[in-house]
């Protein structure tokens, strides 16, 4: 089935537990609602109940965030291949533009022993941004 995923939008408010040592937000919980964030992207197109997390392939941190900021997270389900699929998540402090982290995350589709599982779904990439992500994308496939 070929498919155009939509962004999808969450947001996060940054509070006292979610901080490190230093007083910004904790790069662990910055990865919980990271993967949520990619995992939500993918449950539009599949059964949530069939995706696993394979891999974070980088979460850039860019700048610092504070308690009580507002973060967003833009996600979106950019390339699939038989069993995988990788989302693109890109996260900002809300009301800006300049993306704060961002990275990839592949999942697998897997049936219910958890054994990879062929998902059906073929994403065509239309537009140049929607086309240079879906190529960055097949080049993690191997890393």
């Amino acid at each position: 089935m070929k498919v155009r995923p939509e962004p999808v939008f969450t947001t996060r408010l940054v509070k006292s537990e979610d901080l490190n040592h230093h007083g910004t937000l904790f790069a662990g919980r910055t990865a919980e609602w990271f993967v949520e964030s990619g995992f939500i992207s993918l449950a539009s197109l599949v059964d949530p109940r069939n995706i696993v997390c394979l891999k974070i392939h980088g979460m850039y941190f860019r700048k610092p965030v504070k308690s009580g900021e507002v973060l967003k997270f833009t996600s979106k389900a950019i390339y699939a291949g038989r069993t995988s699929l990788i989302s693109y998540i890109e996260v900002t402090k809300q009301n800006t533009q300049e993306p704060i982290v961002d990275g990839f995350i592949t999942f697998i589709h897997v049936d219910e022993e958890t054994k990879p599982r062929a998902h059906g779904i073929e994403i065509e990439p239309v537009t140049e941004a929607e086309i240079r992500m879906f190529e960055k994308a097949s080049q993690l496939r191997n890393k």
